[in-house]
């Protein structure tokens, strides 16, 4: 098996750390040192929380176009670009290897990229000369099924091959315009507290670690932190795919609420 780095993200809101907001300032230079840090990708493998299938869908365009996902911003946000091209062959090998773990699948040839993938990516690798493959989450948000095809991603032989989870470890969009009270900011501090104990604590069994993610909703602040756990579950499937704590951890903020990064090198 190659040995494949894999990285989650916070990715913030919509286009706005391509548009020059202030409050995105840290997640733009956080994932620019990322880049810096690892050797540059043959390929990217990214799942994103804009992307839900039942079956799990694969990408498998060639030449894939960008969905502009998001409303309400500037005239600028949707015209931005990123060309690269998608990898059909690994989309095909992913299907191979998800299908033989019993995890049901469909290639999908007309679907384009969403933003939780060509906004940090375009900060990270702005030439856009990295071939790219999204999976989707399933709408079930079962977040054994997520670890599960973390593992099975694993088995995946592609050379220099990046997994990326593009999420977000707050996403709770109401707290987000609301008043932020000492309440908020200490659910908010109390779940990233135990996303960083659970990611990257060397004390910790891996069958521990896992016990957690699977059960994170009793996590302090869980709930407040995702109302829906779409932005959270690529984080279990990057785990997955690593199975050991993380070498890197980011504690950054974002809108003004706590998040954090993860790195397995």
């Amino acid at each position: 098996m190659q040995q494949t780095n894999v990285f989650f993200l916070s990715h913030g809101g919509g286009p706005l750390p391509l548009l020059g907001e202030p409050s995105h300032k840290e997640m733009v230079t956080c994932l620019q040192s990322v880049a810096a840090k690892i050797t540059k990708p043959s390929a990217i493998l990214m799942i994103s929380a804009h992307y839900e299938a039942n079956p799990i869908a694969i990408t498998a365009s060639a030449t894939p176009k960008l969905i502009y996902d998001y409303y309400g911003f500037p005239e600028q946000a949707y015209q931005l670009a990123y060309p690269c091209a998608g990898e059909p062959k690994l989309a095909e090998q992913l299907q191979q290897a998800l299908k033989s773990n019993g995890i049901a699948t469909n290639l999908d040839t007309q679907r384009g990229f969403d933003h939780g993938m060509f906004v940090p990516l375009k900060i990270m690798f702005p030439e856009a000369d990295i071939p790219c493959v999204q999976i989707s989450l399933n709408p079930t948000l079962d977040p054994a099924m997520h670890l599960k095809i973390g593992q099975v991603l694993q088995q995946i032989e592609y050379e220099n091959l990046l997994i990326i989870g593009s999420g977000f470890t707050f996403h709770n969009m109401q707290a987000f315009f609301a008043k932020q009270t000492t309440a908020m900011q200490k659910l908010n501090q109390s779940f990233e507290q135990w996303l960083i104990d659970t990611l990257a604590s060397p004390k910790l069994a891996e069958p521990e670690r896992t016990q957690r993610l699977t059960n994170w909703k009793l996590a302090p602040g869980a709930q407040f932190c995702h109302p829906r756990e779409e932005h959270l579950l690529p984080l279990h499937v990057c785990y997955g795919a690593a199975q050991r704590p993380c070498e890197n951890v980011y504690e950054l903020e974002i809108s003004g609420k706590k998040a954090s990064m993860y790195l397995w090198l």
